[in-house]
Protein backbone atom coordinates (compact mmCIF):
# COMPACT_ATOMS: atom_id res chain seq x y z
CA UNK A 1 0.00 0.00 0.00
CA UNK A 2 1.37 3.49 -0.88
CA UNK A 3 1.54 6.14 1.52
CA UNK A 4 1.22 9.60 0.82
CA UNK A 5 1.59 12.45 2.44
CA UNK A 6 -0.78 15.57 2.03
CA UNK A 7 0.83 18.79 2.64
CA UNK A 8 -1.73 21.60 2.68
CA UNK A 9 -1.05 25.37 2.30
CA UNK A 10 -4.48 26.90 1.89
CA UNK A 11 -6.38 28.38 -1.79
CA UNK A 12 -9.31 28.41 -2.45
CA UNK A 13 -9.90 24.81 -2.23
CA UNK A 14 -10.27 25.29 1.36
CA UNK A 15 -12.00 28.69 1.21
CA UNK A 16 -15.04 30.25 2.74
CA UNK A 17 -16.92 33.42 2.47
CA UNK A 18 -17.67 35.35 5.93
CA UNK A 19 -19.16 38.10 4.39
CA UNK A 20 -16.12 39.85 3.46
CA UNK A 21 -14.52 37.61 0.37
CA UNK A 22 -13.15 34.13 0.19
CA UNK A 23 -10.71 33.36 2.62
CA UNK A 24 -8.78 30.28 3.69
CA UNK A 25 -11.05 28.51 6.38
CA UNK A 26 -11.10 24.84 6.44
CA UNK A 27 -8.23 22.71 7.68
CA UNK A 28 -6.32 18.99 6.05
CA UNK A 29 -9.00 17.10 8.36
CA UNK A 30 -11.83 18.39 6.04
CA UNK A 31 -9.46 17.47 2.79
CA UNK A 32 -9.50 13.91 4.33
CA UNK A 33 -13.23 14.16 5.25
CA UNK A 34 -13.47 14.22 1.14
CA UNK A 35 -11.34 11.44 0.29
CA UNK A 36 -13.42 8.98 -1.04
CA UNK A 37 -13.34 5.05 0.44
CA UNK A 38 -12.48 3.30 -3.10
CA UNK A 39 -8.66 4.90 -3.03
CA UNK A 40 -7.98 1.97 -0.61
CA UNK A 41 -3.87 1.29 -1.92
CA UNK A 42 -3.44 4.80 -0.28
CA UNK A 43 -2.13 5.00 2.74
CA UNK A 44 -3.23 9.28 3.24
CA UNK A 45 -1.63 11.18 6.28
CA UNK A 46 -2.63 14.73 6.08
CA UNK A 47 -0.68 17.83 7.83
CA UNK A 48 -1.06 21.87 7.67
CA UNK A 49 2.11 23.69 6.76
CA UNK A 50 -0.04 27.19 6.41
CA UNK A 51 -3.68 28.29 5.24
CA UNK A 52 -2.84 31.63 3.21
CA UNK A 53 -4.13 32.43 0.27
CA UNK A 54 -1.88 31.93 -2.74
CA UNK A 55 -1.66 35.77 -3.34
CA UNK A 56 0.54 35.32 0.13
CA UNK A 57 3.06 32.89 -1.34
CA UNK A 58 6.79 33.66 -1.00
CA UNK A 59 10.03 32.36 -1.51
CA UNK A 60 10.36 31.59 2.45
CA UNK A 61 7.08 29.75 2.15
CA UNK A 62 9.06 27.53 -0.74
CA UNK A 63 11.54 26.26 1.30
CA UNK A 64 9.13 25.93 4.24
CA UNK A 65 7.18 23.27 1.76
CA UNK A 66 10.53 21.51 0.40
CA UNK A 67 12.01 21.25 3.81
CA UNK A 68 8.93 19.60 5.01
CA UNK A 69 8.85 17.38 2.34
CA UNK A 70 12.75 16.62 2.63
CA UNK A 71 11.94 15.96 6.97
CA UNK A 72 9.27 13.36 5.88
CA UNK A 73 10.69 11.79 2.40
CA UNK A 74 12.06 8.68 3.29
CA UNK A 75 8.42 8.12 5.23
CA UNK A 76 6.25 8.47 2.26
CA UNK A 77 5.98 7.40 -1.20
CA UNK A 78 4.45 10.30 -2.60
CA UNK A 79 3.33 13.70 -1.83
CA UNK A 80 0.11 16.14 -2.57
CA UNK A 81 0.55 19.52 -1.74
CA UNK A 82 -3.08 21.38 -1.77
CA UNK A 83 -2.19 25.02 -2.89
CA UNK A 84 -3.97 28.25 -4.19
CA UNK A 85 -4.09 28.60 -8.50
CA UNK A 86 -3.22 32.13 -8.60
CA UNK A 87 0.75 30.71 -7.95
CA UNK A 88 0.81 27.18 -7.88
CA UNK A 89 3.07 27.06 -11.28
CA UNK A 90 5.37 29.14 -9.05
CA UNK A 91 5.90 26.90 -6.29
CA UNK A 92 5.63 24.35 -8.25
CA UNK A 93 9.02 25.12 -10.81
CA UNK A 94 10.25 26.30 -7.54
CA UNK A 95 10.33 22.63 -5.76
CA UNK A 96 11.53 21.28 -9.06
CA UNK A 97 14.50 23.24 -8.42
CA UNK A 98 14.90 22.63 -4.67
CA UNK A 99 14.23 19.19 -4.60
CA UNK A 100 17.77 17.93 -6.17
CA UNK A 101 17.78 14.37 -6.13
CA UNK A 102 13.93 13.76 -5.96
CA UNK A 103 12.98 10.11 -7.03
CA UNK A 104 9.46 9.99 -5.67
CA UNK A 105 6.10 12.21 -7.18
CA UNK A 106 5.54 15.64 -5.66
CA UNK A 107 2.27 16.97 -6.63
CA UNK A 108 0.25 20.22 -6.32
CA UNK A 109 -3.40 20.36 -6.74
CA UNK A 110 -6.26 22.74 -5.77
CA UNK A 111 -9.48 24.06 -6.72
CA UNK A 112 -11.23 26.95 -9.04
CA UNK A 113 -14.35 26.60 -6.63
CA UNK A 114 -14.42 25.93 -2.93
CA UNK A 115 -14.27 22.33 -1.02
CA UNK A 116 -17.81 22.72 -0.21
CA UNK A 117 -19.44 24.71 -3.04
CA UNK A 118 -22.09 22.85 -4.97
CA UNK A 119 -20.07 23.48 -8.44
CA UNK A 120 -16.53 22.55 -6.78
CA UNK A 121 -13.54 21.11 -8.53
CA UNK A 122 -11.64 20.17 -5.30
CA UNK A 123 -12.80 16.49 -4.55
CA UNK A 124 -11.70 15.23 -8.16
CA UNK A 125 -8.68 16.88 -8.56
CA UNK A 126 -7.69 16.19 -5.16
CA UNK A 127 -8.67 12.45 -6.12
CA UNK A 128 -6.70 12.79 -9.03
CA UNK A 129 -3.84 14.00 -7.35
CA UNK A 130 -3.61 11.28 -4.75
CA UNK A 131 -4.00 8.84 -7.49
CA UNK A 132 -0.24 10.09 -9.58
CA UNK A 133 1.23 10.53 -5.92
CA UNK A 134 0.78 6.70 -5.94
CA UNK A 135 2.62 6.45 -8.88
CA UNK A 136 5.96 5.31 -9.97
CA UNK A 137 7.11 8.55 -11.00
CA UNK A 138 9.82 10.99 -10.27
CA UNK A 139 9.32 14.38 -10.18
CA UNK A 140 7.21 17.69 -9.39
CA UNK A 141 3.76 18.03 -11.11
CA UNK A 142 0.68 19.72 -11.28
CA UNK A 143 -2.67 17.73 -11.56
CA UNK A 144 -5.45 20.33 -12.35
CA UNK A 145 -9.23 19.13 -14.39
CA UNK A 146 -7.27 16.33 -15.69
CA UNK A 147 -4.29 16.76 -16.90
CA UNK A 148 -1.00 16.21 -15.82
CA UNK A 149 1.47 18.81 -16.16
CA UNK A 150 5.55 18.97 -15.51
CA UNK A 151 5.82 21.32 -12.76
CA UNK A 152 8.55 23.68 -14.85
CA UNK A 153 5.92 23.77 -17.56
CA UNK A 154 3.05 25.15 -15.66
CA UNK A 155 0.81 28.55 -16.03
CA UNK A 156 -2.56 29.57 -15.20
CA UNK A 157 -4.22 30.53 -18.08
CA UNK A 158 -8.02 30.99 -16.51
CA UNK A 159 -9.05 33.12 -13.84
CA UNK A 160 -12.29 31.02 -12.85
CA UNK A 161 -12.75 28.19 -16.04
CA UNK A 162 -12.34 24.32 -14.13
CA UNK A 163 -9.35 23.70 -17.09
CA UNK A 164 -7.29 26.59 -15.54
CA UNK A 165 -3.64 25.65 -16.12
CA UNK A 166 -1.65 24.99 -19.67
CA UNK A 167 1.29 23.28 -19.90
CA UNK A 168 3.92 25.73 -22.15
CA UNK A 169 6.06 24.10 -24.95
CA UNK A 170 6.05 20.86 -23.32
CA UNK A 171 3.16 18.07 -23.84
CA UNK A 172 1.21 16.87 -21.09
CA UNK A 173 3.01 14.09 -19.09
CA UNK A 174 -0.47 12.41 -19.03
CA UNK A 175 -4.13 13.00 -18.46
CA UNK A 176 -6.96 11.04 -15.92
CA UNK A 177 -10.35 10.46 -16.43
CA UNK A 178 -12.39 8.04 -14.89
CA UNK A 179 -9.39 7.11 -12.24
CA UNK A 180 -7.76 6.23 -14.87
CA UNK A 181 -4.06 7.61 -15.74
CA UNK A 182 -3.33 7.53 -19.68
CA UNK A 183 0.17 8.82 -20.04
CA UNK A 184 2.13 10.34 -22.63
CA UNK A 185 4.51 6.99 -23.14
CA UNK A 186 7.38 9.12 -24.92
CA UNK A 187 7.21 12.04 -22.30
CA UNK A 188 6.75 9.98 -19.13
CA UNK A 189 9.83 8.15 -19.67
CA UNK A 190 11.63 10.95 -19.00
CA UNK A 191 9.86 10.59 -15.17
CA UNK A 192 10.14 7.15 -14.67
CA UNK A 193 10.96 6.55 -10.87
CA UNK A 194 14.48 5.17 -10.72
CA UNK A 195 14.90 1.65 -8.95
CA UNK A 196 16.61 1.77 -4.83
CA UNK A 197 19.07 -0.24 -6.04
CA UNK A 198 20.24 1.76 -9.34
CA UNK A 199 20.17 5.46 -7.21
CA UNK A 200 23.45 6.85 -6.22
CA UNK A 201 24.86 6.39 -2.95
CA UNK A 202 22.54 7.49 0.13
CA UNK A 203 19.62 7.65 -2.62
CA UNK A 204 17.55 10.56 -1.22
CA UNK A 205 17.39 14.22 -1.18
CA UNK A 206 20.64 16.45 -1.89
CA UNK A 207 21.06 19.11 1.13
CA UNK A 208 18.35 21.88 0.66
CA UNK A 209 19.86 25.19 0.38
CA UNK A 210 18.62 27.80 3.16
CA UNK A 211 17.81 30.82 1.23
CA UNK A 212 16.76 32.14 -1.79
CA UNK A 213 17.63 35.66 -3.77
CA UNK A 214 14.61 37.73 -3.44
CA UNK A 215 16.20 40.87 -5.36
CA UNK A 216 15.32 40.62 -8.59
CA UNK A 217 12.35 41.86 -10.72
CA UNK A 218 9.99 41.15 -13.80
CA UNK A 219 10.38 43.88 -16.17
CA UNK A 220 7.22 43.75 -19.12
CA UNK A 221 8.83 46.32 -21.78
CA UNK A 222 5.78 48.05 -23.62
CA UNK A 223 5.94 51.16 -25.87
CA UNK A 224 6.72 54.05 -23.97
CA UNK A 225 8.86 52.34 -21.30
CA UNK A 226 11.03 55.05 -19.66
CA UNK A 227 14.91 54.10 -20.11
CA UNK A 228 15.47 55.24 -16.72
CA UNK A 229 13.78 52.48 -15.19
CA UNK A 230 17.15 50.40 -15.42
CA UNK A 231 18.93 53.26 -13.81
CA UNK A 232 16.48 52.50 -11.01
CA UNK A 233 17.02 48.44 -11.73
CA UNK A 234 20.89 49.17 -11.06
CA UNK A 235 20.82 50.78 -7.73
CA UNK A 236 18.13 47.97 -6.33
CA UNK A 237 18.07 44.36 -8.24
CA UNK A 238 20.58 42.05 -8.38
CA UNK A 239 18.68 40.57 -11.01
CA UNK A 240 16.00 41.52 -13.51
CA UNK A 241 13.66 39.40 -15.47
CA UNK A 242 12.90 40.91 -19.25
CA UNK A 243 9.73 40.15 -20.86
CA UNK A 244 10.52 41.48 -24.73
CA UNK A 245 8.30 41.51 -27.60
CA UNK A 246 8.21 38.68 -29.76
CA UNK A 247 11.55 36.73 -30.02
CA UNK A 248 13.45 39.27 -28.01
CA UNK A 249 12.99 42.54 -29.41
CA UNK A 250 13.86 45.69 -27.16
CA UNK A 251 13.83 49.42 -28.71
CA UNK A 252 17.14 50.72 -29.74
CA UNK A 253 15.73 54.19 -31.46
CA UNK A 254 14.54 56.85 -29.84
CA UNK A 255 13.70 55.09 -26.32
CA UNK A 256 16.61 53.17 -26.42
CA UNK A 257 16.60 50.36 -23.87
CA UNK A 258 18.97 48.02 -25.41
CA UNK A 259 22.08 50.26 -24.50
CA UNK A 260 20.39 50.58 -21.24
CA UNK A 261 20.60 46.70 -21.07
CA UNK A 262 24.07 46.12 -21.80
CA UNK A 263 24.80 48.66 -19.20
CA UNK A 264 23.04 47.15 -16.75
CA UNK A 265 24.81 43.75 -17.34
CA UNK A 266 28.22 45.83 -17.52
CA UNK A 267 27.44 46.84 -14.25
CA UNK A 268 27.04 43.30 -12.78
CA UNK A 269 23.61 42.71 -12.46
CA UNK A 270 21.96 39.51 -14.15
CA UNK A 271 20.06 40.04 -17.20
CA UNK A 272 17.55 37.13 -18.32
CA UNK A 273 15.92 37.64 -21.37
CA UNK A 274 12.68 36.03 -22.41
CA UNK A 275 9.35 36.44 -24.43
CA UNK A 276 5.83 38.45 -23.69
CA UNK A 277 4.44 35.37 -26.01
CA UNK A 278 3.07 32.41 -24.34
CA UNK A 279 4.60 30.11 -26.78
CA UNK A 280 7.67 28.62 -29.05
CA UNK A 281 10.49 31.26 -26.64
CA UNK A 282 13.09 33.72 -27.33
CA UNK A 283 15.09 33.71 -30.42
CA UNK A 284 17.39 37.04 -30.22
CA UNK A 285 19.73 36.26 -33.11
CA UNK A 286 16.55 36.45 -35.43
CA UNK A 287 16.29 40.64 -35.91
CA UNK A 288 18.58 43.64 -35.64
CA UNK A 289 17.06 44.56 -32.29
CA UNK A 290 17.62 41.34 -30.66
CA UNK A 291 21.39 41.09 -31.98
CA UNK A 292 22.23 44.51 -30.39
CA UNK A 293 21.86 43.16 -26.73
CA UNK A 294 25.51 41.55 -25.44
CA UNK A 295 24.48 37.82 -26.06
CA UNK A 296 27.59 36.69 -24.20
CA UNK A 297 26.52 38.69 -20.89
CA UNK A 298 22.78 38.14 -21.11
CA UNK A 299 21.00 34.96 -19.94
CA UNK A 300 18.42 33.61 -22.48
CA UNK A 301 15.51 32.06 -20.99
CA UNK A 302 14.61 30.37 -24.50
CA UNK A 303 11.48 28.13 -24.51
CA UNK A 304 10.57 28.74 -20.16
CA UNK A 305 8.17 30.58 -19.00
CA UNK A 306 7.96 33.34 -16.34
CA UNK A 307 6.46 30.98 -13.78
CA UNK A 308 9.58 29.17 -13.73
CA UNK A 309 12.04 31.53 -14.94
CA UNK A 310 11.55 33.34 -11.22
CA UNK A 311 12.14 30.76 -9.18
CA UNK A 312 14.86 29.25 -10.93
CA UNK A 313 16.48 32.61 -11.38
CA UNK A 314 16.33 32.98 -7.50
CA UNK A 315 18.08 29.57 -7.07
CA UNK A 316 20.94 29.80 -9.28
CA UNK A 317 21.58 33.34 -7.53
CA UNK A 318 21.66 31.62 -4.17
CA UNK A 319 24.18 28.97 -5.52
CA UNK A 320 26.36 31.60 -7.23
CA UNK A 321 27.79 35.04 -7.33
CA UNK A 322 29.70 34.36 -10.16
CA UNK A 323 27.95 35.32 -13.82
CA UNK A 324 29.37 32.57 -15.45
CA UNK A 325 27.81 29.71 -13.14
CA UNK A 326 24.69 31.74 -13.26
CA UNK A 327 24.28 31.71 -16.88
CA UNK A 328 24.83 27.91 -16.93
CA UNK A 329 22.65 27.48 -14.21
CA UNK A 330 19.43 28.76 -16.06
CA UNK A 331 20.38 28.01 -19.09
CA UNK A 332 20.87 24.43 -18.30
CA UNK A 333 17.51 22.06 -18.49
CA UNK A 334 17.03 19.83 -15.13
CA UNK A 335 15.84 16.52 -16.33
CA UNK A 336 12.41 17.59 -16.41
CA UNK A 337 13.12 20.37 -19.09
CA UNK A 338 14.13 17.38 -21.26
CA UNK A 339 11.77 15.88 -24.61
CA UNK A 340 12.49 13.02 -25.80
CA UNK A 341 14.45 13.31 -29.30
CA UNK A 342 11.80 11.89 -31.06
CA UNK A 343 9.29 14.75 -30.41
CA UNK A 344 10.33 17.95 -32.51
CA UNK A 345 9.23 20.42 -29.45
CA UNK A 346 12.28 23.04 -29.02
CA UNK A 347 13.61 22.52 -24.93
CA UNK A 348 15.84 24.49 -22.72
Amino acid sequence: MKRILILATGGTIVCSDDGQGLRPHYTVDDLLGHISHFMVDRDITGKTLMNIDSSNMTPSRWLVIAQAIAAEYDRFDGFVITHGTDTMAYSAAALAYLLVGLNKPVVLTGAQYSLIDRKTDAVQNLHDALLLAGEELAGVFIVFDGKVINGTRAMKTKTQSYDAFESVNYPLVAEIKHNRISYDLTIARTFKRFPENMLPEGGTLSPLITALEERILVLKVFPGLHPEIFDYIKDNFRAVIIESYGTGGIATETLDLASKVSSLADSGVVVVVTTQCMKEGVHPQIYEVGRKLPLDKIVYARDMNTEAIVPKLMWALAASDEFGEIKRLIESPIQSDLLDPAIEVEHL
